[in-house]
């Protein structure tokens, strides 16, 4: 009998597209999500969906218009031809399935889909390299509320993060390696952002900044999302030999203030005030370009930017479809 391994990599997700309508109703499921926004359920219901959706919804859709494309979404687009690459590169005894957390192709159809395949393997893979429960463990919560609904359920394997794969880093670098640092005034490292109480919960006792989240990973912290993101960073600085005095760890997209700090727009604000001219930024997070990499670095920190009398926001783009970036995902399968 032939075994045959099915293949669920799983993105963050998209608007259907950049209509006002499509925009609420992805921002409606994202948001109402509970490892999303962790607060009471009713709460949460009111407080996403009578005051920040409403009036989210209409400002989120003028910025989708602007990073929608003739072939629609970016995000979307690049993780398809990921997943056809990776499904490429496995061989014949491999399927690879494209899903995204909120909105379409959503979770449920994709593993209904794997189910009617009769694999004798599914392998989950997310596109987050760091953990956090908003986002792996929300696509991997949703996995399996719907699996253990199956009869037959076969064997499944979650990849986990990979932070630290060493093709992980290495695509990075090579992203890197067509800007010049000495043309840089400084260096940014800019992750997305959560609630302080999100890397908190992590822990059987004590807070976050009870540990020392910056400098090493330990048994204790392996998980928790801040103390990876500058794990990544140490990896990356060493690789690319960057000096500690020329780059920050800082944190984007945030909700409120009690979220991860340096806050990235703050930091992009205060380099301008201190006459910085050019600023490199890489998105560590973000393996595929999205609007928290196109716009939000490429646009709005531009514009904090020249308002403060810098000159020029360059991003990294994010690996998108690079070779390494496809190695990397094959072997996490493999393995």
């Amino acid at each position: 009998m032939k075994k045959r391994t099915g293949v669920l990599l799983i993105n963050l997700g998209t608007p259907d597209s950049p209509s006002v309508g499509d925009v609420r109703s992805y921002l409606f499921q994202f948001l109402n999500d509970p490892r999303v926004i962790d607060i009471p359920k009713l709460l949460r219901m009111i407080l996403v969906n009578l005051i920040i959706v409403p009036f989210r919804a209409p400002k989120s859709a003028k910025i989708y218009k602007e990073l929608w494309t003739d072939e629609g979404s970016p995000l979307l687009n690049i993780s398809q031809n990921v997943a056809n690459k990776l499904d490429k590169e496995l061989g014949d005894d491999f399927d690879v399935h494209l899903a995204m957390r909120y909105k379409n192709p959503n979770i449920k159809d994709v593993l209904e889909q794997m189910r009617l395949k009769n694999y004798t393997k599914i392998v989950v893979i997310t596109m987050f390299p760091q953990y956090a429960s908003a986002s792996t463990g929300s696509a991997y919560e949703l996995v399996m509320d719907v699996v253990k609904k199956w009869w037959v359920i076969p064997e499944i394997q979650f990849a986990g993060q990979y932070y630290d794969h060493p093709d992980f880093i290495e695509a990075i670098a090579d992203r890197a390696s067509k800007y010049n640092f000495d043309e840089y005034d400084h260096i940014l490292f800019s992750y997305h952002g959560v609630p302080d109480r999100h890397v908190d919960k992590v822990y059987a006792t004590g807070l976050c900044t009870d540990r020392d989240c910056e400098h090493e990973i330990t048994e204790e912290n392996q998980y928790c999302y801040k103390a990876t993101c500058y794990a990544t960073t140490r990896l990356l600085v060493k690789r690319l030999g960057i000096p500690e005095d020329q780059y920050t760890v800082c944190f984007q997209s945030r909700l409120d203030k009690k979220w991860l700090t340096p806050f990235s727009d703050k930091v992009v604000e205060e380099w301008g005030k201190k006459g910085a001219k050019k600023l490199l930024v890489f998105s560590p997070a973000f393996t595929a370009d999205c609007l928290e990499t196109i716009i939000e670095i490429g646009d709005e920190y531009q514009e904090i930017f020249e308002e403060h009398g810098g000159e020029k926001v360059q991003l990294v783009e994010s690996l998108n479809e690079h070779p390494l970036w496809i190695k990397c995902l094959k072997e996490l399968v493999l393995k």
